[in-house]
């Protein structure tokens, strides 16, 4: 019994030490501006990220701007010269949205403070079924905190398309018989690669290789499919394949205008918030390939040199919250799904959509592609 009674004591004395330790976490915080690296080529995210500004304005002090990039490796590429030239206090970034590939470099460069996530009260909330402790099979060892789920899905309009391709077989077939309605992102634009993935996997037949970091010795074996593919679907493709939408926003307009009969997105719930916006109408719809969709989980990062570490965890934790995930799953602000439990959503509205899921290939693959993409097609506008 006496040593049940420490037991509960040492536990009791923890936890209020941990409790102490997050409350000056709080209170460090206060005042602090975060810089936020995050993609702003969404009008939903940007919308989102403006309201969670506010609520972290008024709830904790802390000043969150969103700092708009196109791609995270920018941001990768500015760390590293920092990293470079020895600032290792006061960096200019102070919280990153990242996943893949970009954490990869992050982490193998040793840009990255924590690990931290066990420090996040919130992290209790976390669906632990969920992939988060690894990020495109790359173990995130508390670096990096989850904050969505990302699949990859097709939108298309019911009223001009009533049978969707359900393979990229079968996309090939109808963009040959439809000619120059198809299209996709240019690589190395997240959208355009994670579409060039699918595509592989579903020529390769799920190849285990492609699991693993790429071997240069039997990449173009492994890819001459893809390659035979793009040649063919190029010749049929929007503007003749000599040009591509700059990613999945120009998409949607794009489809919206009549100008093509599929748009992709990495959310399955993104028409709905389009359809709220008006930019696309209701007779819209999205969905995935009969093999699933390619799927990962998104993550929050703090570089290991961020100027307001306080301020980037209190945010973090806040971006956690049963409140603003809610908010950011609610279908008419942005529809992102949920990593939290969905005991602690507002409603069951925001337990988002969910398609069966493809893993992601190793890292490596998202920059191989990409820069052999470049080197065939890098002339196209």
């Amino acid at each position: 019994m006496r040593k049940l009674l420490s037991f509960c004591l040492a536990c009791l004395l923890s936890f209020f030490a941990q409790a102490q330790s997050w409350s000056e976490v709080v209170e460090d915080a206060k005042g602090q501006t975060v810089y936020f690296h995050a993609w702003g080529g969404s009008q939903e995210v940007n919308q989102y990220l403006r309201w969670a500004a506010q609520q972290l304005k008024t709830q904790y002090g802390v000043k969150l701007v969103h700092v708009k990039v196109t791609d995270i490796a920018e941001t990768t590429s500015r760390l590293i010269a920092e990293k470079t030239a020895g600032q290792n206090k006061l960096g200019s970034v102070d919280l990153v949205w990242i996943n893949g590939a970009n954490f990869k470099s992050m982490k193998s460069n040793h840009l990255l403070y924590g690990p931290f996530v066990q420090q996040l009260p919130n992290w209790q909330l976390v669906d632990q079924s969920l992939p988060v402790n690894e990020d495109f099979s790359e173990p995130t060892e508390g670096l990096e905190a989850p904050w969505g789920v990302g699949q990859l899905v097709f939108i298309y309009d019911r009223h001009r398309l009533n049978n969707p391709p359900q393979s990229f077989a079968e996309l090939l077939s109808y963009a040959q018989a439809f000619p120059y309605r198809i299209t996709y992102p240019r690589p190395p634009e997240f959208h355009g690669v994670s579409f060039l993935k699918a595509l592989l996997i579903e020529l390769t037949h799920h190849d285990p290789s492609l699991a693993l970091p790429v071997d240069d010795a039997s990449f173009p074996l492994i890819t001459a499919p893809l390659w035979n593919y793009l040649d063919k679907l190029h010749a049929v493709a929007w503007r003749s394949g000599k040009q591509f939408p700059s990613g999945s926003a120009e998409m949607i307009q794009l489809l919206d205008d009549k100008q093509i009969d599929l748009a992709v997105t990495f959310n399955p719930n993104a028409v709905y918030a389009a359809q709220a916006s008006g930019k696309l109408s209701k007779n819209t719809a999205s969905y995935a390939m009969d093999m699933g969709a390619l799927t990962n989980i998104h993550f929050l990062a703090i570089p290991w040199n961020a100027t307001a570490k306080p301020g980037a965890l209190v945010t973090i934790n806040f971006l956690l919250s049963a409140e603003a995930q809610s908010h950011k799953g609610d279908l008419t602000i942005w529809g992102d799904p949920s990593v939290i439990q969905a005991q602690y959503l507002k409603t069951t509205p925001y337990n988002s959509i969910r398609y069966p899921s493809i893993a992601e290939p190793h890292p490596s693959w998202q920059t191989a592609l990409a820069q052999a993409w470049q080197k065939r097609y890098g002339q196209a506008k």
